[in-house]
């Protein structure tokens, strides 16, 4: 009996001495975030004592009856490379590469995804990226039924893959002078539906029925793909397609197994496959701020900073007889007002691309200015001065064949080409619109509309708008209507 109960507990022993084991973004050369706690975790021997020590500083605490265990460091000096060590018993896992300064999350569909091999000036802003201390790590897209604790990927010191988070990347640490480090967790043709926790069927009715729609529907092909995954087997692309536009799988796989991972914020360059109706455009709106809090509740972190990317200009969809300046077409106009709708929410930024986009192509080449604008919207102090978003409008006058214009952000206010301003349209009661160019007074715009009483204006407002009007900043114009009451 006593020779059994030593076998019992050596088995015992063995089942549950697990070995020391960090949360999935930390591994070598990673980058932790600057002025922040740091939030450290991972799996160990129950009831086990770990010490972490990075930097000078060092904590401890107790794994818990599960091996699960967490910790907070105290803020870390910017700069590197530095030695991180988790001592865990007899056992210890040794970084000696790693950085501290800030920190992002870069996520979304195709655009994100998109390589900068494409890209007009890849090859300048890679040779303005080599030798920085830029680092990252691209997280293996995936699936998952429930929220992952871990996900695979590596932090890397070869160049981000994805053309945006290079070119936001490169600026960013040119403009601050610190480490900078990016985590790519991105899938081509993903909903924001997509990366939501299944939480948020509280709070979305219309995620609520596509979560529901999924599970009766969908549930046991993709427990059947999954487990040819888990096989070895690789998807066929028309699988691969289905996963990545199911609710809530990415967040489960690729963004859960991040938090709470100490970061500055998330860019987020999507949209696209909500825009196939104005019914999921004007959706988009609620559930990109919606979104927000969510992530923040989850993080603990309500200064958690979104930057959206707006979408830019794309007319492929039109018919023939369709102009893609027309501000009454289908167009992705609706997905750019709901997407300045997250900025009702502090912490947050959006990147405008009315001036940018190829009319024939959903995923268009001039992905630098894009970089360089949320660059901008990323250093504090640049934030702090207002001019890092394009001119807004703060109020509209309208008098008898004249509209006048005052916008914000507008020190500077100029044309790009010199030229009168571009992508005003007005109409009268009839609701027939006519396209009028402006002139800058200080800053204002005046519309002198001749003989047309105008009762409502819309600016950039079209699938792909031709406009010129800038700040100081060179930050385009944000497009705007005053007709909320109809679409």
């Amino acid at each position: 009996m006593k020779t059994m109960f030593l076998v019992l507990l050596s088995v015992t022993a063995c089942v549950f001495a697990l070995p020391l084991e960090l949360g999935s973004p930390f591994t070598e050369n990673m980058v932790l975030q600057r002025e922040s706690t740091i939030p450290v975790w991972g799996w160990a021997a129950p009831n086990s004592k770990i010490c972490v020590i990075a930097a000078g500083k060092k904590e401890t605490t107790m794994s818990s009856g599960d091996g699960s265990w967490k910790l907070k460091l105290d803020a870390l000096p910017v700069g590197g490379p530095y030695r991180f060590e988790v001592v865990a018993g007899e056992e210890k896992i040794t970084y000696s590469n790693v950085l501290v300064g800030d920190v992002w999350i870069c996520s979304g569909q195709s655009n994100m995804q998109m390589g900068y091999d494409q890209m007009i000036g890849n090859k300048q802003i890679l040779a303005g990226a080599k030798g920085r201390p830029i680092r990252c790590m691209n997280v293996k897209r995936d699936v998952s039924f429930t929220p992952n604790l871990r996900c695979k990927g590596t932090w890397s010191t070869d160049p981000v893959s994805s053309a945006v988070a290079l070119t936001f990347s490169y600026h960013l640490q040119k403009n601050l002078d610190v480490p900078v480090g990016i985590i790519l967790t991105c899938w081509g043709s993903s909903s924001i539906e997509g990366w939501m926790s299944k939480d948020m069927i509280r709070e979305l009715p219309h995620f609520d029925q596509i979560m529901k729609e999924f599970e009766q529907n969908d549930t046991e092909r993709v427990r059947s793909l999954i487990k040819t995954r888990d096989q070895g087997e690789t998807w066929p692309l028309k699988d691969n397609i289905f996963l990545r536009t199911r609710p809530n799988l990415l967040y489960n796989a690729m963004m859960h197994p991040l938090i709470p991972y100490a970061v500055r914020g998330i860019v987020w360059y999507q949209g696209e496959a909500n825009a196939n109706t104005v019914d999921g455009m004007l959706q988009y709106g609620p559930s990109l701020q919606a979104w927000c809090k969510n992530l923040r509740k989850i993080w603990q972190r309500d200064d958690l900073h979104l930057l959206v990317v707006m979408l830019p200009g794309f007319g492929k969809w039109l018919p023939d007889n369709q102009s893609v300046t027309d501000p009454t077409t289908h167009s992705w106009a609706w997905m750019r007002e709901s997407q300045l709708k997250i900025l009702n929410l502090p912490h947050t930024g959006v990147a405008n691309t009315v001036d940018l986009g190829d009319a024939n192509n959903i995923h268009p080449r001039d992905k630098e200015p894009i970089g360089r604008r949320l660059a901008l919207l990323a250093i504090p102090e640049a934030n702090r001065t207002g001019m890092v978003q394009g001119p807004t409008m703060k109020s509209v006058t309208i008098k008898p064949g004249k509209v006048v214009i005052a916008f914000g952000n507008a020190e500077g206010l100029a044309t790009t080409d010199s030229k009168p301003v571009r992508g005003f349209w007005v109409a009268g009661k009839d609701r027939q619109w006519k396209a009028v160019e402006g002139r800058i007074d200080g800053k204002t715009v005046i519309l002198d509309c001749g003989s047309i009483t105008p009762v409502v204006i819309r600016y950039a407002f079209c699938a792909v708008p031709d406009v010129n009007l800038v700040n100081a900043a060179m930050i385009p114009a944000l497009p705007f209507r005053t007709d909320k009451d109809i679409l």
